[in-house]
């Protein structure tokens, strides 16, 4: 079994995937501000890419391991923050005289892009929560299972983290504005909903890690490292 915590740290399929993990958190944080409804289940746009950064991040996990995977999360959370820092400093700068800006143009953007804090907060705590637990769910069952049936390992860590995703999301987010039977509602669709992406991705998700494997030349197995999320050093 193949040890390589000692792999590269910035390859260029590496920066690829952190790329895309990062572009699909943002889009989904941005385009989450429209409720969308396809054969009347009710669900905010971002759910349709946020998926996508799970597969990213399985594929960071799988490849590179929990220690890099995990700097790319806390990457990505900075990241979220300086776009929601300057969308926010773009709201409340004064905008320029008419015809370069308007207050309809002004009320278009705050509509949008108008970010209220307790969703804000609810998203920052999910997204940590979700993708720590996913990340480690993978580790820890690759080990267990010698890296055979990487797709029970996808499915089973999504299954996980995106559980834990959906319940803090929405009980932070809405809590106390809808009754209790929505609420359970609303996690267990975007639960569903976001497991059943994750597999029907399998495939994909193979094609990429074997891609990426044989590419880089490494298969990391955390068998000698500490899961601690807080830690950026081991």
């Amino acid at each position: 079994m193949e040890n390589t915590q000692s792999t590269p740290k910035y390859s260029f399929w590496f920066t690829v995937v952190v790329g895309v993990f990062i572009a699909c958190l943002i889009t989904a944080n941005i385009t989450a501000v429209k409720i969308i409804n396809i054969g009347g289940i009710f669900f905010d746009a971002g759910t349709l890419v946020f998926p996508l950064s799970y597969i990213t991040g399985d594929v960071l996990t799988e490849v590179y391991g929990f220690r890099q995977a995990r700097r790319v999360i806390w990457f990505g959370f900075v990241c979220n923050l300086i776009v929601v820092i300057g969308i926010t400093l773009g709201r409340f700068l004064p905008g320029a005289p008419e015809p370069f800006w308007s207050d309809a143009s002004q009320a278009a953007y705050e509509l949008i892009l108008g970010f209220v804090p307790r969703l804000l907060i609810a998203s920052f705590i999910a997204y940590l929560i979700g993708e720590f637990a996913n990340s480690f769910v993978l580790a820890r069952m690759k080990v267990a299972m010698k890296g055979r049936h990487l797709w029970a390992r996808t499915i089973a860590s999504t299954i996980v983290g995106q559980g834990l995703d959906s319940i803090v999301f929405i009980i932070i987010a809405f809590a106390g504005t809808l009754p209790s039977t929505e609420l359970l509602s609303l996690i267990f669709i975007q639960w569903v909903f976001k497991s059943v992406y994750e597999a029907l991705a399998t495939p994909l998700t193979y094609i990429v890690v074997n891609f990426i494997k044989r590419k880089e030349g490494i298969d990391t197995y955390d068998t000698a490292i500490s899961f601690n999320p807080l830690s950026l050093a081991d």
